[in-house]
């Protein structure tokens, strides 16, 4: 490429400071930084709305018909070098070339000025502005990450905070106690297979035969702890296969870490679909690693997961368009593939904990293309549900986040449930956040084991894992994948839907029908197995 060659900002690659964030001087110009530059798909990409009543492809399939063009990672790898850069990999199905090199070359090659910059405890790599490439790869190039590593997403748990919490026996030789004994029905928390015996989930198949890919963003898994847990609720223990993205690594540290939303995510879909095999995914908690995560688990031809369940998160006014349009590229490229993705919501109501005074909804549950699971409070005993609302457990306890998306417009499938403007200045109609929701008060959460303790955890990241377990125990008795859900939720299979029509998470309140406090409702397991039976 000639080196005079005219440059052109990245459409969406705009990075703005962090509030409150202080630029503490430059990067050191010799440290060693990796990259992600994502290309655009083939022109020959199929549509979306096949995939939604079935007719999915294989993932090499999908690799020739929309992965990148040969001759665009080649371009794209020369300009690498050209720069000074290494070329770790490139992947047609992900549309992705891995470079690394200096921050001196790689500021070079993409017109950045990198600082380090420190929020709190936390030091991370950051710029301002926009990427910058020759304007001969600006067609191609659909996104650069990893230059900036400030941290992308929190996890959506909640640890129950009371002073004397209910935790029932688990103990190895014994099944879980009745967590609602008593003459008056109380939230309390529940088992995760209570919480589907309540949610009527079948109760006659383990979800053998598929993969629940799970994504991390850091903490750790503590196999003991698994054993424990799964012999104590008397269910066998399932496979677990961790993989490293970015060099993120499997690291337990402390229960009040997030180690504690790996071993939820484990021990909830794990003990819903026990006999199915767990894939965890650890990656850094950056943009780049987010993205490479989601990408390799729906491209993944070793362990070929069928359902994927992500609580991590975070509002969409913290991400940049470039992210956010390459993450729903890869949740549409899951649709193709019969691959169900749902994420969590998000704890922090309709404000999702930004402070402006405006309503948020998180990133990557505003996507069209993932299942977004909200979150209630169950009200009961472990046999029957007294009452169930709006998760919202005040400032401090947390609630169901949910919303209309700043991003995205509404999908086809939400045309007809009459979704309100947005609370915001402007009344914006976009996509409505969430499609469903499930028990995620801590006040009614659930029981883990979390580096060698038993602990009560609620959040709408128990949620996501637990409708994910749900989702592989539907594939098993179907023989085949439900893939991409929401069409059919909002559609023929409504009746399955139980409505949530009580509370409020801030800017949004329940009511009949769809809100963006619960969604469409909270989801019947076997009504939903009898509306995907029925043909379409």
């Amino acid at each position: 490429m000639p080196a005079n060659e005219p440059r052109v900002a990245l459409d969406g690659s705009e990075r703005r400071a962090v509030p409150n964030a202080r630029d503490v001087g430059p990067v050191a110009p010799d440290e060693r930084i990796e990259v992600t530059i994502r290309v655009r798909p083939a022109e020959s990409r199929p549509a979306l709305g096949a995939a939604a009543v079935g007719a999915y492809l294989s993932r090499s399939g999908l690799r020739a018909a929309a992965g990148a063009d040969p001759a665009d990672l080649d371009l794209v790898e020369a300009f690498a070098r050209d720069h000074g850069l290494e070329v770790l990999g490139s992947d047609l199905a992900q549309r992705r070339v891995m470079v690394a090199g200096t921050a001196a070359r790689l500021s070079s090659a993409f017109g950045v000025r990198l600082r380090r910059y420190q929020l709190g405890a936390t030091t991370y790599r950051g710029r301002r502005g926009s990427v910058s490439l020759p304007a001969s790869l600006e067609a191609m190039v659909e996104g650069v990450f990893g230059l900036d590593d400030r941290p992308q997403a929190q996890p959506h748990f909640r640890i129950f905070e009371s002073a004397d919490p209910f935790l029932p026996a688990l103990e190895p030789s014994a099944p879980a106690a009745d967590t609602a004994a008593g003459p008056e029905p109380v939230a309390r928390s529940f088992t995760p297979p209570q919480v589907g015996h309540l949610y009527d989930f079948p109760a006659d198949a383990d979800g053998s035969g598929q993969t629940i890919a799970i994504i991390e963003l850091g903490g750790g898994l503590r196999r003991s702890d698994l054993d424990a847990y799964f012999r104590g609720l008397g269910l066998g223990l399932p496979a677990v296969t961790t993989v490293s993205v970015d060099g993120g690594q499997d690291h337990p540290t402390t229960a009040n870490s997030a180690d504690g939303e790996v071993m939820l995510d484990i021990e909830v879909a794990g003990s819903i679909a026990p006999g199915a095999h767990m894939v965890v995914y650890f990656a850094p908690n950056t943009d780049r690693g987010f993205l490479d995560a989601i990408t390799t688990a729906v491209h993944d031809t070793t362990n070929n997961p069928t359902v994927i369940s992500i609580s991590w998160g975070g509002p969409e006014s913290a991400w940049t368009a470039q992210a956010m349009r390459a993450m729903d590229q890869a949740f549409a490229d899951a649709a193709l593939l019969g691959v169900t993705v749902l994420c969590a919501s998000g704890d922090n109501g309709s404000d999702d904990r930004v402070g402006d005074g405006r309503a948020h909804v998180d990133f990557p549950a505003s996507s069209p293309h993932v299942l977004a699971c909200g979150g209630t409070r169950i009200v009961g005993s472990v046999t029957a549900i007294t009452s169930e609302g709006t998760w919202n457990d005040g400032l401090t306890g947390g609630s169901s986040g949910g919303g209309i998306s700043d991003v995205f417009d509404p999908p086809s499938w939400q045309s007809q449930v009459g979704l309100p403007a947005s609370a915001n200045p402007g009344a914006r109609h976009g996509r409505g956040v969430p499609d469903v929701a499930g028990d995620a008060s801590p006040a009614s959460g659930y029981v883990v084991r979390v580096d060698g303790r038993y602990m009560v955890i609620g959040g709408t990241s128990a949620v996501a894992p637990l409708y994910a377990g749900l989702v592989a125990v539907l594939n098993q008795k179907l023989g085949r994948s439900v893939g991409f859900l929401n069409p059919r939720l909002y559609g023929s299979a409504a009746s399955a839907i139980r409505d949530i029509t009580e509370g409020t998470n801030g800017a949004y309140s329940a009511g009949p029908g769809w809100d963006a406090c619960t969604g469409l409702g909270r989801i019947d397991g076997t009504r939903l197995l009898a509306a995907l039976e029925r043909p379409t």
